[in-house]
């Protein structure tokens, strides 16, 4: 059976129970599990989305992101601390929503930049600090899935050569790898020899399109994509990342598409027409 996600950074940062009918249209349009972002690191907060989650049928995928506030590369040893505290929460998160993967890019902060690139002393907290995260990870059942962001957004790793040198180096069974082809849009010569350089560790895929509206409707070499992911026998979640101008920081301030749910439903029947065998 094909996986196939929705992302609910669609509706923006607000992560609440306002969006449990959005669930319900989610299911009903045919997708089979939703991606939940973790911005709020209370696991009580995540009680409701269980049951919710569970009384729909829908697998859930949980989601986090490191703002300026918690950086696991800062030269200071207390936000390095308080980060990895903070990302162990995000864990106990996922467990009670029922997710046992806890992708993004919370290697680093999120556009937060020193004006150089990583430095060496800088690569090896991240190592050291996301080693002891996958130890925290596995005893609680969930896998971490990092991610690449473009080079606007992220300095550590941008692009799927640096991302993998990362996770070998970390060197952990609860580490692994997602990739979102918007970024790797960006970033790399081929998306699917992005792809096959990534499969050993892949666990998690995120289509969106260039400008971050319907799949299908950009320029993103959605053929090469597919003849990867087939090549590979990827047989995990298809997810599709899309944003609006409800989401601020993404700075998308003109309209992309008709509505929400048009958005879904095209792009679903865009990724199932591609579809692959895994």
């Amino acid at each position: 059976m094909k996986k196939y996600g929705m992302n609910l950074l669609l509706w923006g940062t607000t992560i609440d129970e306002s969006l449990f009918p959005v669930l319900e249209q989610i299911k009903a349009i045919g997708f089979t599990g939703v991606e939940v972002p973790i911005f709020d690191v209370d696991p009580e907060h995540w009680q409701a989305w269980r049951t919710k989650l569970d009384e729909l049928g829908l697998d859930r995928i949980a989601v986090t992101i490191c703002g300026s506030d918690f950086n696991q590369i800062s030269p200071d040893p207390a936000m390095r601390a308080a980060t990895l505290a903070r990302n162990k929460k995000a864990i106990d998160c996922a467990v009670v929503l029922g997710a046992e993967l806890l992708t993004g890019p919370y290697h680093s902060a999120l556009s937060h930049f020193t004006g150089k690139p990583a430095t060496e002393e800088e690569w090896n907290w991240a190592v050291e600090s996301l080693r002891e995260l996958a130890d925290y990870a596995q005893t609680k059942g969930v896998v971490l899935g990092l991610e690449y962001l473009n080079r606007f957004e992220s300095y550590l790793v941008s692009c799927a050569d640096e991302l993998l040198q990362l996770v070998e180096d970390i060197n952990h069974p609860y580490c692994k790898i997602m990739f979102d082809t918007f970024h790797a849009n960006i970033e790399e010569k081929s998306l699917g020899d992005a792809i096959r350089k990534l499969s050993k560790h892949l666990v998690h895929v995120q289509l969106s399109e260039n400008d971050r509206s319907t799949v299908g409707k950009g320029n993103v070499n959605w053929t090469d994509v597919f003849t990867a992911l087939e090549e590979i026998k990827y047989d995990a979640y298809l997810s599709i990342e899309a944003f609006s101008s409800k989401l601020a920081v993404a700075n998308i301030w003109r309209k992309m598409f008709e509505n929400e749910e048009t958005l879904m439903i095209e792009s679903l029947e865009f990724i199932q027409a591609m579809s692959y065998k895994p």
